[in-house]
């Protein structure tokens, strides 16, 4: 369990952050639901659903660090624990959108919003 507890340590960074390290080039990348990206995301984020990183991630670039998130932070913490184990400079925003919200950042589209996760299998 601490192996688990040391990983997300060393991934989780505060909205603040996040919003550093993209501002200085870091990939971003929503790991939502189709509808969740739809309501509202972080200003450049890609959208590549969790079920699909694997199959999408060629289109990455290795040598540019990668910031993921999602509503609350545990589906991007298993997405930059994965890329993390695979050699990446991966992150993912502690809390999620719900924080980057909270911390007063801003979303796309302008009068977008912090969906409920969708619990439909693909979306």
């Amino acid at each position: 369990m601490a192996e688990t507890e040391t990983t997300e340590q060393a991934t989780a960074v505060d909205p603040r952050t996040a919003g550093e390290l993209i501002s200085g080039g870091a990939q971003v990348i929503d790991v939502r639901g189709d509808d969740e990206y739809e309501a509202g995301h972080v200003a450049g984020a890609a959208h590549v659903r969790l079920d699909r990183l694997t199959r999408e991630s060629p289109e990455l670039d290795e040598g540019r660090p990668v910031v993921f998130y999602c509503r609350a932070g545990n589906r991007s913490d298993l997405a930059a624990g994965a890329f993390r184990a695979s050699g990446w400079e991966a992150y993912h925003i502690e809390g999620g959108l719900l924080a980057w919200a909270e911390a007063d950042m801003p979303l796309e589209p302008q009068d977008g919003e912090v969906a409920e996760r969708s619990t439909l299998p693909g979306s």
